[in-house]
């Protein structure tokens, strides 16, 4: 059977969020037939509601890790979810605060749309927190259908915590 590189996005922004993605990455590493390759730093950002950016609300943690895995893309999902919930994650409302978030972003080349799970993950392109330490880890990676991760980044508008204070 053969290994595929998934690319899973880690957000927390309620507790230790630290230790909470610490934990998670070592749950991911213990996934069966599946071993980390790389782990991004970790990136503090403002929280995104539905509504948009929200720095009312507590600050995330953010980083990417690069996971080899023998699993296919569901049962990864599976494993995903059963760390979240191993990690207090509950889920009352879209897009709300966490204690931890995992995110397939792309399975190789694969890709799906299901119910279940899409991958690329639909919002990836769109997201510094996901895009920068991504390419920290593999500066040339590329997400399946819309190019390369370095240029998708360079593409995107300042986030408020980007931007420059006013002089």
């Amino acid at each position: 059977m053969t290994t595929t590189l998934a690319v899973v996005a880690l957000g927390s922004n309620l507790g230790d969020r630290e230790a909470t993605l610490g934990s998670a990455v070592s749950a991911l590493d213990a996934l069966p037939e599946s071993s980390i390759r790389a782990v991004s730093s970790w990136h503090g950002t403002v929280a995104v509601t539905l509504d948009g950016p929200d720095p009312g609300k507590p600050a995330y943690l953010n980083g990417v890790a690069l996971l080899d895995t023998r699993l296919d893309a569901f049962q990864l999902l599976d494993g995903l979810r059963a760390i979240e919930q191993l990690h207090g994650r509950e889920r009352h409302e879209r897009w709300g605060d966490r204690t931890l978030d995992l995110d397939l972003i792309a399975f190789g080349e694969l890709e799906i749309d299901s119910d279940q799970l899409q991958v690329p993950h639909p919002r990836a392109h769109e997201r510094d927190f996901v895009l920068a330490p991504w390419l920290e880890v593999q500066p040339d990676a590329r997400l399946a259908g819309r190019g390369a991760v370095a240029e998708l980044l360079a593409a995107l508008p300042p986030t408020p915590a980007d931007e420059e204070p006013p002089a």
